[in-house]
C-alpha cells in the first residue's frame, strides 16, 4: 500500500475551481514513506482531464523517496469537451489539449507516460455489448450537435 486515503474527501476532479480542486487533493491522499522510499512504482489511472490529481501525487511520491515513477493511463488523452458527463468548461483546462505526451510527462514529473491508444479502445468496445461509443473527447468529433457555448458547473443543481 502506498497512500492512506481520507474517506471523507471525494472526488476532486468535480470541484468547480482549480484553487478548491488543488486544496482538496492536499487533503486526499497521504504516502506511506516506510512502503514506498526506494522503490519503483507504477500507477494506474482511469484519465487526466487537467493534471491536478496525478500531479500532487507524484509530488508527494517523490517527497516520499520514490526511486521511478511510471504512470500508465487507461483512456487516451482528453483533448476535447466532453458533453455528456466530465464537468470541464472550457478547452484550455484539458491538459492534453495542446501538449505532447513526452511535455505532459515532463509537466507531470513522472520518469515515463503510456495511455491507452485510441485503437485500442476502440477494440475494447467493439468487444463489448455497448450499442454506440462516443469518443469525442478524445478525437473532437462528436456523434451529435454540441452546443456553442458551455456554462459554468453545467452539471451542478442548485437546490
Amino acid at each position: 500500500m502506498a497512500f492512506v486515503k481520507s474517506k471523507y474527501i471525494g472526488r476532486t476532479f468535480i470541484q468547480s475551481t482549480q484553487s478548491e480542486r488543488k486544496k482538496q487533493v492536499v487533503l486526499k491522499l497521504n504516502p506511506l514513506k516506510q512502503n514506498i522510499q526506494g522503490k519503483r512504482i507504477v500507477l494506474i489511472d482511469d484519465s487526466i482531464v487537467r493534471g491536478t490529481t496525478i500531479t500532487r501525487l507524484v509530488q508527494l511520491l517523490r517527497k516520499a523517496g520514490v526511486k521511478e515513477i511510471h504512470l500508465r493511463i487507461a483512456a487516451p488523452p482528453f483533448i476535447g469537451m466532453c458533453y455528456f458527463g466530465t464537468d470541464v468548461t472550457n478547452e484550455d483546462g484539458l491538459l492534453a489539449r495542446h501538449k505532447t505526451v513526452e511535455e505532459i510527462r515532463q509537466q507531470i514529473g513522472v520518469d515515463s507516460l503510456e495511455y491507452l491508444s485510441l485503437e485500442n479502445l476502440r477494440k475494447i468496445a467493439e468487444n463489448s455489448n455497448m450499442k454506440s461509443f462516443c469518443e469525442g473527447c478524445f478525437t473532437n468529433q462528436y456523434p451529435v450537435e454540441v452546443p456553442k457555448e458551455v456554462h459554468k458547473d453545467k452539471f451542478e443543481k442548485i437546490f
